[in-house]
């Protein structure tokens, strides 16, 4: 499926794709921080249906219905062409050394090869976190690498 990428001078960036029933959908994220989710009319693709203007939350609860099973998806596409790759869930406790400190102090990349792809919080995937994102215990850390350098991150993780 092909993402039509638009930019929209002074107002941000329209993401569009034609589902397989033909229907049109796309999302403008302004430069305000704004998101609209637009619904095109199927008889005049280039005319919205409905604009449905959301907040952070909902924004976020979107993002999480459709972007988490994506994830375990591609993940598991990834396994079946990468011999030797895995992905392992890893719980930051609250005896790890890196509960709330940020995630880059870990430096687990570059000490074991392993990237971490997600965390997950209270039931919200965060995709890519970023290395000052703060990590809290009872968050879940998706890491994916060799089997060795995923149970390295563990022992990272558990030990510093």
């Amino acid at each position: 499926m092909e993402i039509e990428q638009t930019a929209l001078p002074g107002i941000g960036l329209k993401h569009e794709f034609t589902s397989r029933a033909g229907r049109r959908i796309g999302v403008v994220s302004h430069r305000t921080g704004r998101r609209d989710l637009i619904i095109y009319d199927p008889d005049d693709p280039d005319s919205a249906r409905e604009d449905i203007v959301l907040n952070d939350d909902e924004a976020d609860a979107l993002a999480e219905l459709l972007g988490a099973p994506r994830i375990v998806q591609r993940l598991n596409q990834l396994h079946k062409q990468v011999e030797g790759l895995v992905s392992v869930q890893l719980p930051i406790t609250d005896a790890s050394p890196f509960a709330d400190r940020q995630m880059g102090e870990a430096r687990v990349r570059t000490r074991t090869g392993a990237s971490i792809v997600a965390v997950v919080r209270t039931g919200q995937v965060i995709t890519s976190p970023a290395p000052d994102f703060v990590l809290l215990a009872g968050d879940v850390i998706v890491v994916v690498g060799t089997a060795e350098s995923t149970a390295a991150v563990a022992e990272i993780l558990a030990t510093g």
